[in-house]
């Protein structure tokens, strides 16, 4: 089984369950993604590949007003088009050498599911984009088709290639935009976050942490932004745990009382299992973990799927958005109080995650991919199909797993 991913932290984390569910089941697994990345796909104990000639994020950049249109057009021009392209041709040489029975990628890994569909073989799609409203088909077609014709592929109008087989999704279901539902061939399953069995531990002073992040790629497109948010609630009774990412030194954010701690990085699931409420950028994986532990959120986007996100969470009644180019001190105070001390708000995000601890493990979605391949039939198909989409149409597929 090959996975196969297309950014940061973001786009792995989702992954990372299935993959193991697959290596804990006697599967060959092998896990491909940006050379920067491979470094954390190893000390997960895979085997990993680089695909793609992009580079993560490392240098500075001003901070933007958030504009959801240029982030769409990022997706149709960068996503879609030159990375996309990269990838597909890597992948294809690396699917032709590895062989796998299947590609389980994240849900922006295009070239992914084009060198899937130019060998014959399924690919599974893993949601990564928690809302669901922030890719539109029709914005990303055009591209893709230019794309799918450079590969031999049959034309394919109505982008089904995006969910043709079977999608995954660590999200809870009412999370998602009621315009942008799941599809037919989707199939929910629990948060990471919830799997793990830690003890969750309280500060010696017993008063409540607020988890503080702008996640590991947006954090460098804030400029202090971070920094004051710090500042204007560690005067609070509270502990803050806040984390700046590994490209930037917690120095940077000067001295701090002795209920700030600043790190590079905190595993999630440990800090989350620690909080009472979370500060953050809005990104899929903090904001997902953060409900799925019912906790609040106060939400400042600054790009990519963080506006949708941001406004399911106040939609939802499970957050606080605001506005992360102008923002008074006390604004912040004021939405970190609400967080702490709003019944309703907890009370809502406890509702999400008693929703997502009733979902599936890993593990048993994980099984559904093993039916698929083996029975060479995806969950949408009905009754006595048995067919792959190869390189003219469809044709009979007998799988090798």
């Amino acid at each position: 089984m090959l996975f196969t991913f297309v950014g940061g932290r973001g786009h792995l984390d989702p992954l990372v369950p299935l993959a193991t569910a697959a290596r804990a089941d006697g599967h060959a697994v092998l896990v491909s993604g940006q050379e920067g990345m491979l470094g954390a796909v190893r000390s997960l104990g895979f085997d990993a590949v680089a695909s793609g000639t992009g580079t993560l994020f490392a240098e500075r950049r001003p901070m933007l007003v958030p504009d959801r249109e240029r982030e769409q057009r990022v997706i149709r021009t960068s996503f879609a088009s030159r990375v996309a392209r990269e990838r597909a041709a890597d992948l294809v040489a690396i699917v032709e050498t590895w062989r796998p029975d299947v590609v389980v990628c994240d849900e922006v890994d295009f070239g992914a599911m084009v060198a899937a569909e130019r060998a014959g073989i399924p690919h599974v799609s893993v949601v990564v984009i928690a809302a669901g409203a922030f890719i539109d088909p029709e914005q990303v077609a055009e591209p893709l088709q230019l794309l799918r014709t450079e590969h031999g592929l049959p034309p394919d109008p109505t982008m089904a290639m995006l969910t043709r087989h079977l999608v995954l999704a660590p999200v809870p279901p009412s999370f998602r935009d009621p315009g942008h539902p799941l599809p037919a061939t989707a199939r929910s399953f629990r948060p990471a976050v919830l799997d793990e069995t830690g003890p969750v531990k309280e500060r010696s002073l017993g008063r409540p942490v607020v988890y503080v992040t702008l996640g590991t790629i947006f954090n460098l497109e804030s400029d202090d932004l971070l920094q004051r948010v710090v500042e204007a609630i560690r005067d609070l009774p509270i502990d803050v745990i806040a984390t700046v990412g590994p490209h930037l030194d917690p120095a940077e954010l000067g001295p701090q009382p002795s209920n700030v701690t600043v790190h590079s990085f905190v595993a999630q699931d440990e800090v989350l299992r620690r909080s009472a409420a979370v500060v953050c950028h809005g990104g899929s994986g903090t904001v997902v973990g953060a409900l799925a532990m019912g906790l609040p959120v106060v939400v400042l986007p600054l790009g990519a799927d963080q506006l949708d996100n941001a406004r399911r969470c106040v939609d939802l009644g499970v957050g606080i958005a605001l506005d992360a180019m102008n923002l008074p001190a006390e604004d912040v105070r004021r939405a970190v109080r609400a967080a702490l001390e709003d019944g309703g708000l907890r009370a809502r995000a406890e509702a999400i995650a008693a929703e997502a601890r009733a979902l599936p493990p890993a593990a048993d979605v994980f099984d559904s991919v093993v039916t698929m391949v083996r029975n060479g039939k995806s969950p949408a198909d009905g009754p006595g199909s048995s067919l792959r989409v190869g390189v003219h149409g469809l044709e009979p597929w007998t799988p090798s797993v």
